[in-house]
């Protein structure tokens, strides 16, 4: 076995990759994180890097389709293809990187009164002596009500603390438990965390006020990996040890998240009494270490949907000593914790007569009709390709991103992220580019591209319509939209307007009776609603019918930390919902071949 060094550009890491490990492997162990919505099996494309020293391994048939001999010659490869084979120095473009994507955090806030799991108490309490040998343990419970244990994580610290702070206490209690014991100038703290696929969002709260403190957003580290989650589950169930990894990659991130949210507020992360966890079902599965097989196999059953409430220790969350972590409930296999969150969050349109479609969009995209009471879900696969995966020059929403677009003519007119130069074109881009090129006669309901247009041209593989030519970049490849790129946002659309229509179908409504639409999700904050009805992603509605929320999951994980009843909300979202298979449709072929035309709908 050889060891040879690799040097990532522009980010200045470096390590040492054995000769038998894939440049992607070795950008794991010890480079920039680099994308890999497959998992590292070449399909995506993703992880496209420039050799720019060094000698590596011949390019593989999935290279060979994803670059032009000419690409090939200037040393552009696919990191999970590429063996090195001797010392490498090779560059990471920023569409290939995982650590700049544009993160959606925030969403409409909701106004709800404190009602937290965990009082707290001041209590001062006498000091033991001859006369008083009350233990230390008893003397505490003494001066509470309803409260009669002690964790023991908290009680093997107290002795000493509680006489290092003469005997003046803030007391945590949760139930009839302490759950932490600090000093009278202790806060009320608490963790929301919406654990998405791509994205983590995670918020420091104050239990007494109900007010955000601070709120950050990262990456999901387990998406360098597989961004799709059956090619996480693949892993886990093919790989030993890849459970652990995965639950650790997370635990890792929400320790490194909490220390950087306290430093913002200074406060300490033993302040934090209280978490709440949402994600779908497959990423809960993941974080508690539990049995996966069932869940990535058909009819897709979660080992559990009921809510839990764990030890933070348990899961390893550094938080206070005895402090649970409360996960919402689930709902089906591929419907999961994050969809009751955003449902609880959306002012309570589960309660309201009106009908109403609730969406969550991203790799995997949650739909409820709600109306009368009555909620009806689905789970639609609509695969990556909204985040800029399966598109030739797709990239996620980072800098030099293309993220509007419209033609006029001949003319392309664009806006990219930071209003850097194009690099690529991001999900919302590629959503505009889809629509313009169907209103402007360049494709037809079918999805194929005419050659029509000054900027259709042949390529390998097909048709592609130029965004910005070789000339525009001074010489770098155009960006284009290719007849492959069509395909694949056709699945995509058609995946989640099938859901939509197997849902009214379901309910025998028409889509015309819908009062309102709430689109929630990272990709569904930035799209152009117009451009998504215009190729019939959505149903055809007036405008105003429409309400892009932001992170809904992440405020209904706010709303759970926070308040009991909102809580108790949840459970009773989750015990309303009808869950449909997509698959067991009647008819859901024929609705899904429907549902990819590219028209209004």
């Amino acid at each position: 076995m050889k060891f040879y060094q690799i040097d990532f550009k522009p980010v200045s890491k470096s390590g040492k990759c054995k000769s038998n490990q894939s440049l992607l492997d070795c950008a794991h162990q010890s480079g920039p994180g680099i994308v890999s919505i497959c998992g590292g099996h070449g399909r995506c494309g993703c992880c496209k890097v420039q050799i720019l020293e060094g000698a590596v391994s011949e390019p593989t048939e999935s290279e060979l389709k994803v670059f032009s001999p000419q690409e090939l010659g200037k040393g552009w490869r696919l990191a999970c293809q590429t063996y090195p084979e001797g010392d490498v120095e090779l560059l990471v473009p920023p569409g290939s990187m995982t650590t700049m994507q544009r993160l959606q955090i925030e969403g409409l806030e909701i106004a709800v009164i404190p009602e937290p799991l965990v009082s707290s108490y001041n209590v001062s309490l006498p000091a033991p002596s001859m006369s008083d040998l009350q233990a230390d343990a008893e003397r505490i419970l003494e001066r509470l009500k309803n409260c009669n244990t002690i964790d023991i994580e908290v009680l093997k610290k107290s002795s000493p603390l509680l006489r290092s702070w003469n005997w003046e206490a803030k007391v945590f209690v949760r139930g009839n438990e302490v759950v932490a014991i600090g000093p009278q100038s202790s806060r009320q703290l608490g963790l929301a965390v919406d654990l998405g696929s791509t994205k983590i969002a995670a918020y420091l709260m104050d239990l007494e006020s109900g007010e955000t403190l601070a709120a950050r957003g990262v990456m999901n580290p387990q998406f360098a990996y597989g961004e799709d989650i059956v090619t996480r589950l693949s892993l886990v169930l093919e790989k030993k040890g890849q459970g652990r990894l995965m639950q650790k990659l997370v635990i890792d991130e929400l320790n490194r998240l909490l220390v950087e949210l306290c430093t913002e507020v200074d406060a300490q992360p033993d302040e934090v009494v209280e978490a709440v966890i949402v994600g779908n079902t497959a990423m809960h599965h993941l974080l508690l270490k539990l049995p996966v097989r069932q869940l990535a196999y058909a009819p897709y059953i979660p080992a559990v949907k009921g809510a839990l409430d764990i030890k933070a220790r348990d899961l390893g969350l550094d938080i206070a000593p005895g402090a649970y972590v409360h996960i919402l409930p689930n709902i089906a296999g591929f419907v999961g914790a994050d969809h009751v969150a955003m449902l609880l969050s959306t002012k309570e349109i589960w309660q309201k007569e009106d009908l109403v479609l609730a969406i969550d969009i991203g790799t995997n995209s949650e739909v409820s009709l709600i109306g009368n009471g009555e909620i009806t879900s689905v789970s639609c696969a609509s695969g990556p390709a909204f985040e800029g995966a399966e598109i030739k020059d797709g990239m996620r929403a980072t800098t030099g991103a293309i993220e509007r677009l419209r033609i006029s003519n001949d003319v392309v007119d664009y806006v990219t992220i930071d209003e850097a130069k194009p690099v690529g074109i991001c999900g919302s881009g590629i959503l505009d580019a889809i629509a313009q090129l169907r209103l402007a006669g360049v494709v037809d309901k079918s999805g194929r591209m005419l050659n029509n247009h000054p900027r259709v041209r042949d390529n390998k593989d097909g048709r592609e319509f130029i965004i910005v030519s070789e000339e525009e970049r001074d010489g770098l490849p155009a960006i284009t939209i290719t007849q492959n790129d069509v395909r694949a946002i056709q699945l995509a659309k058609g995946a989640l307007r099938s859901g939509v229509q197997v849902l009214l179908d379901t309910r025998n409504h028409s889509s015309e009776e819908i009062k309102r639409v709430v689109i929630a999700g990272a990709f569904g904050s930035y799209i152009d609603v117009s451009s998504a009805m215009a190729i019939g992603m959505l149903p055809s509605l007036p405008l105003n019918r429409f309400e892009q929320v932001g992170n809904a999951a992440g405020m209904g994980a706010k709303l759970a930390l926070v308040s009991r009843s909102k809580r108790a909300e949840a459970q009773e979202i989750a015990s309303r919902v009808h869950y449909i298979e997509l698959a067991a449709a009647p008819d859901y072929a024929k609705i899904l071949v429907k549902a990819t035309n590219i028209d209004e709908y």
